[in-house]
């Protein structure tokens, strides 16, 4: 006959007491500290109340193990094993829910603590609202500098990533340099730096004094400098998908007297685009952070603007109000990609059936 899940039990109820104890102790520590600082009482509030509920919701599973362990006695008292082996079960998954939940809370404890340690140096340094509400449209206007570079970029990565794609397939021996050629490209520039191509093209370039080149914008060069980097890491992408397309396509296509150029053109691109969507989206991700190494150049984007704001406040407010736009411009993106590849897999499992 099963018995109750004493140690477990045990062990739940005072990972509970103490995470629920840090609760209420950081829940009081920022009504008495917070109060006094620059921040407003609705904000110690809103986060003194999700303390609060977090504290009452983590007791929960503990209550239900507890009446879990309960029905495994009453069980065992009527000789019904089926009825105290599921009790049991039930009383661990219990346990263990309130010890996950714990160790979560705990996180959030620590995160709210590391706030307000030493006065609240930390909220005050890289979190105060007052000032993020203040340049927050300064910091907006200079955002769509990032977001203007980011798109122009990513539609001209798409086309350059596919031309060095197929310069990589050249076939025969007279497309034997192409494709030296392209791969040496793809080598070189995955190897060096976004940051460092951004500073040789950005001021490289003017500095040669050639004719036309000299007179174009730091963001024209900014532009065509990640579209060197990123393009080498998109031909990669590009060429995974076609190469992911069976030989038997391509042999099909030939026999039926397509060229070699017609072939990828008709046949096996449009069904490799079709594989590659989930990560050619990953490295447009990527590249909507990179833009913000532009400010090596000079070029007015959110991150130089934050800086500027920093410098003149002496607090880092500003760069965190750029961190929380590209949190949101990119982690919305991030789910779409694993939708989809969440609906790729189930197709291709589909498919398999």
């Amino acid at each position: 006959m099963p018995c109750a899940p004493t140690s477990l039990l045990v062990a739940s109820i005072l990972a509970v007491a103490v995470v629920v104890l840090g609760s209420w102790y950081t829940v009081a520590v920022m009504r008495a500290s917070f109060l006094e600082a620059h921040f407003e009482g609705a904000w110690v509030n809103a986060a003194a109340m999700l303390l609060a509920v977090l504290s009452v919701v983590i007791v929960l599973p503990v209550i239900r193990a507890l009446k879990a362990c309960g029905r495994i006695r009453d069980a065992a008292a009527r000789r019904d094993l089926a009825e105290a082996r599921g009790a049991r079960s039930g009383a661990r998954d219990q346990c263990y829910i309130a010890l996950g939940y714990a160790l979560a809370q705990l996180v959030v404890i620590l995160v709210f603590q590391f706030f307000l340690v030493n006065h609240q140096a930390v909220a005050k340094t890289f979190f105060l609202v007052p000032l993020m509400v203040k340049t927050f449209p300064l910091v907006l206007a200079a955002f769509w500098m990032n977001v203007k570079i980011s798109v122009i970029t990513e539609v001209l990565v798409l086309i350059w990533g596919l031309i060095v794609a197929l310069a990589m397939f050249a076939p025969g021996i007279a497309g034997k340099p192409v494709r030296l050629i392209a791969t040496a490209y793809v080598d070189i520039f995955r190897a060096v730096p976004a940051v460092l191509v951004i500073y040789l093209v950005g001021f490289g370039i003017p500095l040669t004094g050639i004719p036309v080149l000299k007179s174009l914008s730091l963001t024209v060069f900014v532009i065509v400098a990640l579209t060197l980097t990123v393009g080498a890491y998109v031909a990669e992408i590009y060429r995974a998908g076609i190469l992911s397309i069976h030989w038997s396509q391509t042999a099909a296509a030939r026999s039926l007297g397509l060229s070699h150029f017609q072939t990828l053109r008709f046949v096996i691109v449009p069904q490799g685009v079709r594989q590659i969507i989930p990560p050619l989206l990953n490295s447009f991700i990527s590249l909507q952070k990179d833009t913000a190494l532009v400010s090596v150049v000079g070029v007015i984007d959110s991150f130089n603007q934050s800086m500027l704001i920093a410098s003149n406040y002496y607090n880092l407010s500003a760069v965190s109000t750029v961190a929380l736009l590209f949190v949101i411009v990119s982690i919305p993106q991030t789910r779409f990609v694993e939708r989809m590849m969440r609906r790729d897999r189930a197709r291709m499992r589909a498919g398999e059936a």
